[in-house]
């Protein structure tokens, strides 16, 4: 009792504020998007959101009173829990929207890869504590590690869009532990890399029209594993060269080979796991117009929606691409258009400060944070929600390619709810406990 009551009155009440702003804006907002374009009332997600929302705010406090250190005890075995839960997943799973990612009976069921988020961000960080006198390769290896048995469990779904937030996450929190910007620059090589010649084939079907003279040798079987084994054998004599004559030259030849080899594998993998359809998305936020009736009318529809919002919106329930139903997944992953057309620029501007007041608070504790441990677990949320943010926003405004994140606190869902208002309750207890050492 005496620990709730102390983290009560060491709570974050700028933190505490943007949360319940942001869960009270999300409820409304689907409730418009259940609304007909008659005015009635088709569905009643809202009354669910509400009653994960208050059961989630019920885990905000517990969270926020239980002491974090003793997470970093259990954070191996809570690891292992949600490992072996994703292996369940994929054997017992329920497919919902193409993915078999939900467990549970009828229509009761939770999302394990969005807990699994919080598990490798507290293994993470009981790992880079542990580890902080150890090699920064060594490091940066076993930290990939922690977040590839997730990622590849995670894709096997298949669920690209969950997979892509472990990366974000582990680089905030490298970042933070002070590993060296080689390995910074490493993975943001690999994710461009992955990403460019993952997109490759379908960039020349729809972009270019046409196949290049040479391009097909990065993703046509077999030459792309011909490309991987030269660059591969490159690798290892530059590793060599490395190890017996200490020539820069030799290690910055490596560095790019490795970035490069780490690429083709990569996307070799994801041409496998990925289905066209998914594939597509990614490519469609260049150009939506290639396929205005598919992948792409998301996106139009949802710039049609952004755009005729104006400054002040068209009002509460007035919108008509959320009503007259143009909006696909409205209450979900494109939760953002329909308060950027009923709320206008007015609307979009004050959920972006909302954000950002989480964001620049999660800072100012790290800043002055004094436990390591704790230091990290701010850093991977703030990652997991700065990337959320980023990627959801981006996409309904077509800046980035659709990949089925949610956008938190606003879109529909408990999984995804109950998950960041836990991070939420573990970053307030931990501002309020952040001069302990």
């Amino acid at each position: 009792m005496s620990s709730l009551k102390s983290s009560l009155a060491d709570i974050d009440l700028p933190i505490l504020g943007a949360t319940l702003a942001l869960v009270v804006i999300g409820i409304l907002s689907i409730y418009s998007s259940g609304v007909t374009a008659e005015g009635l009332l088709a569905s009643n997600e809202y009354l669910k959101q509400i009653i994960w929302g208050l059961s989630g705010l019920v885990l905000l406090v517990v969270f926020s009173a239980f002491d974090y250190q003793r997470f970093k005890d259990y954070s191996f075995f809570i690891y292992i829990f949600f490992m072996v839960l994703l292996v369940g997943v994929r054997l017992f799973g329920k497919v919902v929207n193409g993915a078999r990612s939900w467990i549970g009976v009828g229509d009761v069921g939770v999302q394990p890869s969005e807990f699994c988020k919080l598990a490798v961000i507290l293994f993470l960080a009981q790992y880079l504590e542990a580890s902080e006198h150890e090699s920064g390769f060594k490091r940066l290896l076993i930290s990939f590690a922690i977040i590839l048995l997730p990622v590849g469990l995670i894709l096997l779904q298949p669920d690209f869009g969950t997979a892509l937030v472990f990366f974000p996450i582990l680089l905030f929190m490298i970042v933070v532990a002070g590993l060296d910007w080689r390995y910074i620059v490493f993975i943001l090589a690999i994710a461009l890399g992955t990403f460019a010649m993952t997109v490759l084939p379908l960039w020349e079907k729809y972009i270019l029209h046409a196949p290049t003279g040479f391009l097909f040798v990065f993703y046509q079987t077999p030459y792309v594993f011909y490309l991987i084994g030269a660059t591969g054998l490159i690798l290892v004599l530059a590793a060599w060269g490395w190890i017996s004559y200490k020539k820069p030259y030799y290690f910055w030849i490596a560095y790019a080979m490795l970035i490069l080899v780490g690429s083709l594998m990569a996307s070799v993998l994801a041409h496998k796991v990925l289905k066209e359809y998914q594939i597509m998305r990614l490519i469609v936020f260049m150009d939506p117009s290639i396929d205005p009736r598919g992948s792409g009318w998301n996106i139009l529809q949802s710039i049609t929606a952004i755009g005729s919002g104006g400054f002040l919106g068209k009002g509460f329930l007035q919108g008509t691409q959320s009503h007259y139903r143009y909006l696909p997944q409205q209450s979900t992953d494109f939760i953002f258009s329909i308060i950027a057309e009923e709320w206008g620029f007015f609307g979009g501007f004050a959920v972006f400060s909302l954000f950002f007041v989480l964001m620049r608070r999660c800072v100012g504790i790290m800043k002055t944070v004094r436990d390591h441990y704790a230091l990290y677990v701010v850093a991977g949320i703030t990652g997991m929600i700065f990337f959320h943010f980023l990627i959801n926003v981006g996409m309904v405004m077509g800046i980035m390619p659709i990949t089925g994140i949610p956008l938190f606190f606003l879109s529909y869902g408990g999984s995804s709810l109950w998950v960041i208002l836990i991070a939420m309750g573990l970053v307030l207890g931990i501002s309020a406990r952040r001069y302990r050492m």
